[in-house]
């Protein structure tokens, strides 16, 4: 297994892996803000009774595990540049939405219609679009950074532990800092703090229900790619491009 080389040490290896978890990242990201987000389901629990939640809230937390993926396999610095791939997309996406959604329609009832549908799924509120663009990279890197340094501390045993422990960080700030960017002021204070803690257990749970599945993974890759990477003389500056 490799570990990080000296500093002055050439890194520029090429992974057989790296770029198609890279590529569903962007993907599952992606999915989970245009196609989700739209979706507000609402189920009834034993003893919890009615449960509200956004769809996109079962599909996110799978962006979560791609980032403790990478990190825990290629490191810290080569994850930044996923997060700053999925950033960059989800900027574009809406850009793309505010563009596409300010031509007019052409004549006809069905396209008239059909506007309306665009504008009800895609035509977030700029509140909306900001949170999710600010929570996603505060957390994820949140998220890089704890996982990153707690596998220096335990010496990379216990994976269960820096991949749950690393979500239960990065969600509590992605959650928190979405929710209230988006909602407060338009929601009661009371209901925001209420959804935020059910969206952040939702999530958090997710995590721990997929641990045998990243155990798998993340072996697989380090196999594979012959890669272990320990984060020893790494910037966590999250502006930084240097692997």
């Amino acid at each position: 297994m490799q570990t990080e080389p000296l500093p002055g040490a050439p890194t520029g290896r090429v992974y057989r892996y790296y770029d198609f978890v890279m590529a569903a990242f962007v993907c599952v990201l992606l999915c989970s803000n245009l196609i989700g987000a739209a979706k507000t389901a609402e189920v009834t629990l034993p003893i919890i009774g009615t449960f509200i939640f956004s769809g996109g809230v079962l599909f996110f937390p799978i962006s979560y595990i791609f980032g403790d993926i990478l990190t825990e396999v290629y490191g810290y610095g080569r994850d930044r540049r996923v997060v700053w791939a999925g950033f960059g997309g989800l900027v574009f996406a809406a850009f793309m939405s505010w563009a596409v959604l300010s031509l007019p329609a052409a004549q006809g009832d069905f396209n008239q219609k059909y506007q309306e549908s665009l504008q009800m799924v895609f035509g977030n509120t700029w509140r909306i679009v900001v949170g999710s663009m600010i929570a996603f990279w505060c957390g994820s890197f949140v998220n890089s950074y704890v996982l990153a340094k707690m596998k220096l501390a335990t010496g990379g045993k216990w994976l269960w532990t820096r991949t749950i422990g690393s979500t239960v960080v990065g969600e509590a700030v992605d959650s928190g800092l979405f929710y209230f960017i988006a909602f407060y002021g338009i929601w009661s204070t009371d209901q925001v703090i209420k959804v935020v803690i059910a969206q952040y257990l939702l999530k958090t749970g997710w995590e721990i229900l997929m641990t045998p599945v990243t155990y798998r993974v993340v072996a697989f890759l380090k196999k594979r790619e012959e890669e272990d990477w320990y984060d020893r003389n790494t910037s966590f500056n999250p502006f930084s491009w240097r692997v």
